[in-house]
Parts: C-alpha cells; sequence; structure tokens
C-alpha cells in the first residue's frame, strides 16, 4: 500500500530523533528541570545579537521582493561572498559565484549533490561512525551506502580499508569533520593521504571519485586545531555547508553546496546541482535567511561556550570511568558504552533521566552520543545523575 523502501526504513529510522520524543516525553511527565537531555544537536546558545538585528531589520523594513521568488541557486550577492571567502581561504582556487548553490541546509545541500551525482547502484563510502542520515540520503537518489571503519584509539579513518572498499561502483567518499558523533577534526596529513588514494584509486578504475565534504561544524573547533579546507586538497570535491551551528539556526534550514572549479565539466555539474534543488521540491533555500547571513556576515557564536561545556562534561566523565576520545570539534563526545548492550545501557540511563543515543544508528553499536550543546546548568545538574548511571553501570 506504501512505498516498501520507506516503510522498511522507518524501522532503522533516526534514533536520534527517537530519544529525542522520548525526552519530551519525560519531561512532560517529570518536568523539564529533572530531565537530561543530550539526545539532539539542537544549540541552546542563541544566535549572535548581529543576525537576530538583520532578522529585525529586514522583518520590520520588509524591502520589496524580500520574500519573493530568486534565481534557483540562490541571490548572487551571497553566493559571491561566499565564493570571496574560499578564494581567501585558498589563494589561487578561482572560485565564483556559478560554483555555489543556496540549499536548504547541509541536509538539503547533501540530497542535491547526490541527486547530481549518482546513478542507479553507485556506491557512496562512509567513515563509521557516521550521521545516521547519510543512509537515507544516499538511497534517496537509487546509491548505495558502504561503510568504512575507523581506528578506535582516536577515529581517525582506516585508510588501508578504505582502499578495500573502493571499487569500479564507487562514485563519492563522505568527509565530515569536524565530526558527528566523535568531535574529530581530521589532521591536513591526513586529508593528504586521502587525497592521494582517491586519485590513485580514480585512475585504477579509470573513474572519478567525489569526495563530499559535509561541514556544518566547520567553525566549531577548539584548542588552536584547524579544520583544513578540502578545496585545496581534493580536486574532485564538493562541500555541504550550513549555518545551523555557526549561528544558532537549526530551524530555519539555510546553507549552500559548493563545488571545486578544477572538476571536469564544473559548467554542467553546477547546472545539475541547480536542477537538482529545483526538482526535489526544494525550489531555492529561504530568502528572508538568505539576506540575514549576508547581512551578518562573519559572526559566529562564541565557541568559548562549547568548549566549556565539552571541558566540564568530559572531565566528569573520563573522572567516573568512562572510555572517551575528546573532541577537538562540533558538540558532541561519543564515549564507550560500560555494557556490552548498549541498549540495555540506554534503557540505564533513561531510570536516571539521562537521554543518549546508542551507536547502532552511527555505525558504532558498541558506543553512545551525547550532545553537549545544552545549558551549562542541564550539564552541572546531571552530575549526580551519571555518578548513580556509573554505579549502576559497574565503573
Amino acid at each position: 500500500m506504501f512505498s516498501d523502501k520507506v516503510v522498511e526504513n522507518l524501522k532503522a529510522s533516526s534514533a536520534i530523533r527517537a530519544m529525542f520524543e522520548e525526552g519530551a516525553r519525560l519531561k512532560k511527565e517529570f518536568g523539564a528541570e529533572n530531565v537530561f537531555d543530550f539526545s539532539i544537536g539542537n544549540p541552546d546558545p542563541p544566535p549572535p545579537e548581529p543576525a537576530l538585528e538583520a532578522v529585525r531589520r529586514l522583518v520590520g523594513g520588509s524591502p520589496r521582493g524580500l520574500h519573493g521568488y530568486m534565481n534557483n541557486a540562490g541571490y548572487l550577492d551571497v553566493r559571491e561572498k561566499i565564493a570571496s571567502e574560499f578564494n581567501a581561504a585558498s589563494p589561487g582556487l578561482g572560485l565564483d559565484a556559478g560554483h555555489v548553490v543556496m540549499t536548504c541546509g547541509a541536509g538539503g545541500g547533501l540530497n542535491v549533490i547526490f541527486k547530481a551525482l549518482l546513478n542507479p547502484g553507485d556506491e557512496v563510502i562512509a567513515f563509521s561512525p557516521f550521521f545516521v542520515e547519510y543512509r537515507f540520503y544516499v538511497e534517496n537518489h537509487g546509491g548505495r551506502l558502504v561503510t568504512s571503519p575507523t581506528h578506535e584509539e582516536s577515529f581517525l579513518p582506516d585508510l588501508g580499508a578504505l582502499e578495500g572498499a573502493i571499487t569500479g561502483r564507487t562514485k563519492a567518499v563522505i568527509l565530515n569533520t569536524p565530526n558527528n558523533p566523535t568531535g574529530v577534526v581530521y589532521p591536513r596529513v591526513f586529508l593528504e593521504e586521502l587525497a592521494a588514494l582517491l586519485e590513485v584509486k580514480g585512475r585504477e578504475f579509470s573513474s572519478t571519485i567525489f569526495l563530499v565534504s559535509d561541514e556544518p561544524y566547520r567553525d566549531i573547533v577548539y584548542d588552536g586545531v584547524e579544520a583544513a579546507p578540502v578545496f585545496s586538497l581534493f580536486r574532485n570535491s564538493l562541500l555541504a555547508y550550513s549555518w545551523s551551528k555557526s549561528l544558532s539556526l537549526p530551524g530555519e534550514r539555510i546553507g549552500y553546496v559548493a563545488l571545486n572549479p578544477r572538476i571536469e565539466e564544473a559548467g554542467l555539474l553546477w547546472d545539475a546541482l541547480v536542477f537538482a534543488n529545483r526538482s526535489l521540491g526544494f525550489v531555492n533555500a529561504p530568502a528572508l535567511f538568505q539576506r540575514v547571513v549576508l547581512e551578518s556576515w562573519g559572526c559566529r557564536v562564541d565557541v568559548e561556550i562549547y568548549k566549556e561545556r565539552r571541558d566540564l562534561l568530559y572531565s566528569h566523565l573520563v573522572g567516573l570511568g568512562f572510555s572517551c576520545v575528546k573532541p577537538q570539534g562540533a558538540f558532541y563526545l561519543f564515549p564507550k558504552s560500560p555494557l556490552a548492550d548498549t541498549e540495555a545501557f540506554k534503557r540505564l540511563a533513561l531510570t536516571h533521566k539521562i537521554i543518549l543515543v546508542p551507536g547502532r544508528g552511527f555505525g558504532c553499536p558498541a558506543y553512545f552520543r551525547l550532545a553537549y550543546c545544552v545549558s551549562i546548568e542541564t550539564i552541572r545538574n546531571s552530575q549526580p545523575a551519571f555518578e548513580a548511571l556509573a554505579r549502576d553501570a559497574g565503573l
């Protein structure tokens, strides 16, 4: 009666959303102050004042045409501003507005990319752990997601395993750094080795293997760590970005896709991206928030807010005996479950009103994710609950 594929995927659908809904139920039953919800990457800090002022100014003034259609790729002046930022980061790149498409967030952007790239049966490789929706995004457009492992002690991808996973059907590799769910930032030397491997395997199979970089957390890095610009390292690369995290605007769904001008037939690929944006029903990115990001250009949420939360939660959990790689970016912890059955650990956490996300949906069932973009009070108030959970889990 309904789509068999969608019904099948419902059984494995987002564990993040499932726990978010469970958190909402518990808050209604016990009161929000008594529930410690670390389920979803919904930023607690408000948008920076320049962004809020831009919203007030634009809505209050309602300039003529503000809410109308524009080119399906988005406003030209916004795309030119984005292009100038890429060229400043990678001198000589030569990227212009004709290499940028404004999209409904990074999720919408990834769907636009995969619709433009994939033929039925093409394979896309993701490093586990990976963002849970990648599988659905790839399958939306006839592709098949293939997973390749990371090293447990660092969560850096195993390039030997990746080399074995690449076949003649491989169309793309997804890169997500800073990473959701681990918070790991891939160092430049690793990215250089990955770029060299993709070039070698492309020649071996007489194919082009695209690097698709998913970068909603690019601006959230700590301790002087570099988030290296991928366009200077990967010739056949596309990038999806969102202001959801850097401006605390996840519900506004505003982002973009950029393509490397060094891609062969880059103009044709840009046309395909614009067509995909329209034919998927996005039509164009939200008009109001294209203007907002332009008028508040350069402002970002204070990263120190997240660093303070990271340090507080990470130190407390490690002190209790949890094993966890310290995040270098984004706003997630990905500790190892002290119980072999992570679903059982999730249920145990719920008895202490702690909402976490099991790692199975991320491709690493022995772990769980905590989003520390919550209020500092939530983290402080959760400490006795985590202490009780650690005792009950045998730590």
